[in-house]
């Protein structure tokens, strides 16, 4: 099931200009230098997991921005403050801390929780909160940063032009589209893991399990799709809202139409061995003909179920792989469209 486990990390404010004031400018410009890299090797990471790199691949890049961003911050820290200000240069210090903290405790807990993420919904909701939560930190250093840079600016007439340069563009748009997926994808996963709980209930052949379980894919299902509703196609792309209608729908018939095929053979079955434990116990010459005529109505009964329980669910299965399927196939397509490659 594809589901993404990774953080846009937005760097805001490094896509400032300044004019070419001999002094003050060449102190933020030699600042801003220890960003671009660390902004470049955050989109490297960004991009790889958006378009299916593999794993290691992925990770990688994430070690090699964490290392870059230390070195970073060793390099602002050595710098020596503009004419006694030092100020912005210790908030950019903060910053990369609150950055490299992000990339190594927090994302470390939220790779941890990513691991148990599909137990539960609420698991899964908990993981995507700490994603959002992450994020929350860095753009809240962030905000603090552009201030003291406001602050040095005007204290020593620094002229600042806020533009918004190539990567910036990138990182925000990449951010917006996993806004939208997110949000998507919890619909979709609320049914999922129910769907998981009734199909374990069935293997274990658990009749009260199932009946539960049952009501409760048939209740996500139908509240998913009332949800959809509401959702507007991105930027005008209907796609993954589409996809997830139609494994949603699934759900729902699997839940109302197909189930109880099940449900009647197992009782069937279970009806059957208590028939044919009693028919055992009596002797041949004792048995009657109403005996031998519930006997023989039980078995052809259990049989045609055992055929309506096989059929449903080879069509269960076959469907459920094949709307798994087209799911991540249109998240995938959704993000290699919108989120923009290297």
């Amino acid at each position: 099931m594809k589901k993404f486990g990774i953080l846009t990390l937005l760097l805001l404010g490094t896509g400032i200009l300044f004019a070419q004031y001999e002094g003050p400018g060449q102190y933020l410009d030699a600042i801003g230098e220890n960003y671009k890299n660390i902004q470049k090797e955050m989109w490297d990471y960004t991009s790889a997991a958006a378009h299916g790199k593999n794993a290691r691949t992925v990770d990688k890049k994430r070690v090699k921005l964490i290392q870059t961003t230390k070195e970073a911050k060793s390099k602002v820290r050595s710098m020596k403050g503009y004419e006694g200000n030092t100020a912005y240069r210790d908030s950019v210090v903060s910053f990369l801390n609150i950055y490299y903290l992000v990339l190594t405790q927090d994302y470390a807990k939220i790779v941890d929780m990513e691991d148990i993420a599909e137990q539960s919904y609420d698991l899964m909701e908990a993981y995507m909160l700490a994603k959002e939560e992450a994020n929350n930190k860095l753009t809240e250093a962030s905000e603090m940063l552009i201030a003291e840079q406001k602050k040095f600016a005007e204290q020593f007439d620094v002229e600042l032009v806020t533009t918004e340069d190539e990567l910036s563009e990138k990182m925000r748009v990449a951010d917006e589209v996993y806004d939208y997926y997110n949000k998507l994808y919890l619909i979709f996963f609320k049914s999922y893991v129910s769907d998981i709980y009734l199909s374990d209930a069935i293997a274990k052949g658990d009749v009260s399990a199932i009946e539960q379980n049952k009501s409760a894919l048939s209740m996500a299902s139908a509240d998913g799709l009332s949800k959809l509703k509401s959702v507007e196609p991105f930027k005008g792309d209907n796609s993954l809202v589409a996809a997830c209608q139609d494994i949603l729908k699934f759900y729902q018939d699997e839940a109302d139409n197909q189930v109880d095929k099940i449900t009647n053979y197992l009782i069937k079955t279970e009806n059957f061995n208590t028939i044919k434990a009693s028919f055992d116990q009596k002797k041949e010459k004792d048995r009657t003909q109403e005996d031998i005529d519930q006997y023989n109505n039980a078995v052809k009964e259990a049989n045609e179920a055992a055929q309506t329980y096989n059929s449903t669910n080879q069509t269960i299965f076959e469907n459920r792989k094949s709307k798994i399927a087209a799911w991540n196939e249109a998240v995938q397509s959704f993000t290699d469209k919108h989120v923009p490659k290297k």
